[in-house]
């Protein structure tokens, strides 16, 4: 899982990096300046300047610092308008003859053209009054701070402006949670009760422990002293008279008003039109056209090939007990983790080393910044995953990180660090964030969009690729891929067995439990985070499998031609793409590649 609001001060600690190869746009001839082209770009250069207005959190995640002291318009008739903007910038964009377009603006149009459609597909079922989960939301807004650069006075003064105007900011989530209670698109009870937990367990009196106040505890050295005393006597009296306010009002409405109004039951189905919106978010987070019964039946059979696989596996590293015995031999044989934390990092680092020069075999083009492993921060580490990464900043202030779990190192088997370091480093989220943000020849909202679907399934698929390295010729390491790969498998048929199927919650626990290696703590976590946050677990292993089925028709079609560094370059060269638009990108260049070279006379 990439994450992107979490950061540590430490001694970067760089793993050494094999090529530097600028990445460049997708091949195609370039357009003439005709008037679609100079409507086309007009159109982007507007609707990004208008994207990072009305988002001015996104815009400070990217380095813009225009609107540093301020938050998001979330009043319900800023929603309305975003929607009334969105219908009147496609109506626009669909005046443009696309077939005046090159090759690569016609791909920029397809991807506009999907997202502002997507957006708009999503206005009856008003998920938008949904503003938190268990994972992130209102609750978690003081993340923001590991985000962005705290260098300057101005930097620190900006922010002292959102702690002053976050009270307006906190009112408007409130307002659009109690919009949402009248109209009955709220969350299940069990997840508000989550929420009231993180909420009460608050520091209510002291400023400076609120993660608010974390940039003031560190500022740079140059500051005067006059700086340093009138910045932290601000910060401490905002925090207590605006920001701490706020987030009382936010628990007791949770506590008074909003669990109470809460659905008894798990699933998106409870709300109106549920069915509808449940199939609308399972499209929007696949970005398929694929229903939900049909994501179902994917996962039953996928959940049953890897099992299979994990029995031939088993057999293989001579082991004759059941599966069932297997899983607690590996959770409990000490062989099987390291001591403490230093060996599990140490661990880490030096097979990150054993994979980076294993990467020219698969790839031929490679991001600028490295990356460090790094260990989650000792604050938030017995609530985040076994690995998180972080992607280098788009300015390129700041390198890529892989963050390894080290809490709990003998809960915490190093047979599945291998593909920890797959999915989160590399090849996976750090390796493709990097080549995405050197990727100057395209628009800033592919430059830096994302889809889940492409993002996760791309690091799910990378997990597969350490196959072709030789990385998981012994067994037990083998069989941790396959342990995290089952774990995507079954995320498909819970999802959409609470969602769509009406299971309830022990039901999706005690399937979770059947069929993955883990405890009921960390199968009921993952199901509550599936409750809160329906469909996105589905994009994980619907974008692996959309991945391998280009793969094998490339592969199928090209034959001897066909060349895997190749066929990564154009799945990695044009950005993040919706599934959809990916499929057609990708068989654009097969066509190409099985045509004859024009050698002229």
């Amino acid at each position: 899982m990439r994450h992107t609001a979490v950061s540590l001060l430490v001694v970067f600690v760089p793993v050494v990096f094999i090529a530097t190869v600028v990445a460049t746009a997708a091949p195609g001839v370039a357009a003439a300046e005709n008037a679609a082209t100079q409507s086309l770009q007009q159109m982007f250069d507007k609707e990004w300047e208008y994207e990072m207005q009305h988002n001015p959190v996104r815009a400070s995640n990217l380095g813009d610092r225009r609107w540093n002291d301020k938050w998001p318009d979330l009043s319900l008739e800023a929603m309305h308008e975003k929607f009334q903007h969105a219908h009147a910038v496609l109506e626009r964009l669909h005046v443009i003859d696309r077939s005046q377009l090159s090759s690569e603006d016609q791909l920029n149009y397809d991807v506009f053209d999907y997202n502002t459609s997507d957006f708009l597909a999503s206005e009856p079922y008003k998920w938008y009054l949904i503003r938190t989960n268990t994972f992130n939301g209102i609750q978690t807004v003081e993340g923001l701070v590991n985000s962005l650069r705290f260098e300057t006075v101005k930097d620190y003064d900006d922010w002292l402006g959102r702690i002053h105007n976050f009270p307006v900011y906190m009112d408007q989530n409130i307002g659009l949670m109690r919009e949402g209670m009248r109209q009955h698109v709220v969350l299940p009870k069990v997840i508000g009760e989550k929420i009231l937990t993180q909420l009460n367990g608050m520091d209510w009196e002291n400023p400076t422990k609120h993660g608010f106040y974390k940039p003031f505890k560190n500022m740079p050295t140059t500051f005067s002293e006059d700086d340093r005393k009138h910045l932290t006597t601000a910060a401490q009296q905002g925090i207590k008279s605006d920001v701490l306010p706020a987030f009382r009002r936010l628990r007791d409405f949770m506590q008074r008003e909003y669990v109470p109004a809460s659905f008894e039951q798990v699933g998106a189905w409870q709300v109106p039109h549920g069915d509808e919106t449940y199939s609308y978010l399972a499209r929007s987070m696949t970005t398929t056209t694929f229903t939900p019964e049909q994501i179902h039946e994917i996962g039953l059979q996928e959940v049953k090939r890897i099992s299979a696989e994990m029995e031939q596996v088993k057999e293989q590293a001579g082991f004759k007990g059941t599966m069932k015995e297997f899983f607690q031999y590996l959770r409990t044989d000490s062989k099987f983790h390291a001591k403490n934390e230093d060996e599990l990092l140490e661990y880490t680092r030096a097979r990150a080393k054993e994979i980076d020069p294993l990467l020219v075999k698969l790839f031929r083009t490679f991001p600028r910044l490295p990356y460090g492993v790094v260990p989650a921060p000792k604050e938030i580490a017995p609530g985040m995953p076994a690995a998180y990464a972080q992607t280098a900043a788009p300015d390129g202030s700041r390198p890529g990180y892989f963050y390894i779990n080290t809490y709990k190192p003998e809960t915490r088997g190093e047979y599945e660090v291998t593909s920890l370091i797959l999915h989160e480093a590399i090849p996976g989220h750090t390796f493709q964030g990097g080549i995405a943000i050197e990727l100057k020849d395209i628009p800033k909202f592919r430059r830096y969009g994302g889809y889940s679907a492409y993002l996760e399934g791309w690091a799910l698929y990378c997990e597969g690729l350490g196959s072709e390295m030789g990385l998981y010729d012994d067994p037990y390491v083998h069989f941790g891929r396959l342990s995290n790969e089952i774990w995507r498998a079954v995320r498909l048929v819970v999802d959409t067995g609470m969602h769509e199927k009406h299971w309830t919650r022990q039901q999706a626990i005690d399937y979770f439990l059947a069929n993955v290696a883990t405890s009921e703590y960390n199968a009921t976590s993952e199901v509550d985070r599936y409750i809160s946050w329906p469909g996105q677990a589905l994009a994980y292993k619907i974008g692996e499998l959309k991945i391998k089925e280009l793969r094998a028709r490339a592969e199928n079609e090209l034959g001897p031609a066909f060349d895997l560094r190749e066929f990564h370059d154009a799945l990695l060269l044009s950005g993040p793409l919706p599934l959809t638009v990916l499929e057609k990108q990708v068989n654009g260049w097969i066509d190409r590649k099985k045509q004859p070279a024009n050698t002229g006379e």
